[in-house]
């Protein structure tokens, strides 16, 4: 049995987020989580009643930048991690520049099929998924240090 018996089968498109969703600041750490699962699916194979399961064993992301990130898990969102807004993690890509970059999620899936409920047989090989491209603007920030808040200084910077 070769992925291309299985042809019929297809794991469902991976859904992902992105944090913050769809910017990002020059030079800070945008994390990308992938939402891809196991996924059984029951139809016919070679003409007798059979499933195919689909499990996900790798996730990468692509940037238009030239940028990519590849990984063994799925990553996680900041408060998952623990971890603070714009900290690197895993499935994180870093510009280095401003603009509107297009990311192309991909999730690697291994394959196993049986019949009427027999043993799990392993299929030789990966299959690549594609998601969704997600457009991502990327600019810069600056911050401003001020006496206090805008409801104590309604005339400072940014008020």
């Amino acid at each position: 049995m070769t992925l291309r018996d299985i042809a019929s089968f297809r794991p469902a498109i991976p859904a992902d987020v992105m944090e913050p969703d769809g910017w990002a600041v020059v030079g800070l750490p945008a994390n990308f989580v992938s939402g891809a699962t196991a996924q059984t699916l029951a139809g016919s194979l070679l003409g007798r009643p059979a499933e195919v399961r689909f499990t996900p064993v790798g996730y990468a992301w692509a940037s238009s930048d030239g940028g990519s990130v590849a990984s063994g898990s799925p990553g996680a969102t900041w408060a998952q991690l623990g971890a603070r807004e714009f900290s690197a993690t895993d499935t994180s890509l870093v510009f280095d520049e401003r603009g509107t970059f297009q990311v192309q999620p991909t999730v690697t899936f291994t394959a196993e099929y049986r019949f009427n409920g027999s043993v799990w047989r392993t299929i030789d090989g990966t299959l690549d998924v594609p998601a969704p491209v997600r457009s991502v603007l990327v600019g810069e920030f600056d911050t401003v240090l001020v006496a206090g808040d805008c409801n104590e200084r309604p005339t400072g910077p940014g008020c």
